[in-house]
């Protein structure tokens, strides 16, 4: 049969995630190993199933979606069902992989699980790690372009494309994947702060403590801060001394 993806759905809907459960009866290549009702029972199902995809509601009493993504060490693949289309841009910031409105029709539930397939070939495909002197040839904004690793300031999601911010004020979008970009750059230069984010450890210029226990990260070459979530602070407080 091929790869399967063990997923999760985390709900507060009873009927909603039966509903889920019986759309994706149709597709073989999605095992359902469990369905949580909140962000805390969702975070033991994380531990004790250990997820390849998370079916992943916005809005449940008490805390959000994405709060189970802030708060805990979520490796597994995230799709949003949610009634509520205004936190989509807010998804894509926190590198989900689709976002689906309930209800969820089954031809659109059909492309969201095409795309796993895409995923998991490009993420099985061999490919090299980068130094910080290489040069590298890519798509961007649909021209190839000539791009120096070590003059990348910042990578951040944008849905199904990664946005290049570069030391000479280019930007634009690639269709790498932030796991690519993550497990292919000088890890001594590169860190990722956020589900969404990846900045150059050369171009930091300040930090300072922000919101909800998280920071705010300015850049060189960049003209608005970025936003670190507080579980990668500690990661980045130890690559930084």
């Amino acid at each position: 049969m091929g790869h399967r993806y063990r997923a999760l759905i985390v709900d507060d809907e009873r009927l909603a995630r039966k509903d889920l459960r019986s759309l994706l009866a149709d597709h073989p290549i999605i095992e359902v190993v469990g369905d949580a009702d909140s962000v805390k029972s969702a975070a033991e199902l994380l531990q004790s199933q250990k997820p390849d995809l998370i079916f992943l509601d916005v809005q449940m009493p008490g805390e959000s979606g994405f709060d189970l993504l802030e708060k805990y060490d979520v490796q597994a693949r995230v799709i949003f069902v949610t009634a509520f289309d205004e936190y989509a841009l807010r998804a894509f910031d926190v590198e989900a992989m689709d976002y689906l409105l309930k209800p969820v029709s089954p031809e659109r539930l059909r492309q969201s699980i095409e795309r796993l397939g895409h995923h998991l070939e490009a993420s099985s495909e061999n490919r090299e790690s980068l130094k910080y002197a290489d040069t590298m040839f890519l798509t961007l904004n649909s021209h190839l372009k000539f791009i120096r690793v070590s003059s990348i300031v910042c990578i951040q999601a944008a849905a199904d494309y990664t946005e290049l911010f570069l030391t000479d004020a280019r930007k634009g979008l690639t269709a790498k994947t932030m796991a690519e970009w993550e497990s292919r750059l000088p890890a001594n230069h590169f860190c990722r702060i956020h589900r969404g984010t990846i900045i150059n450890l050369e171009h930091v210029r300040h930090i300072e403590e922000w919101f909800g226990n998280s920071y705010r990260i300015t850049l060189d070459h960049l003209t608005e801060p970025v936003t670190m979530s507080r579980r990668y602070a500690a990661r980045l407080k130890e690559r930084m001394g």
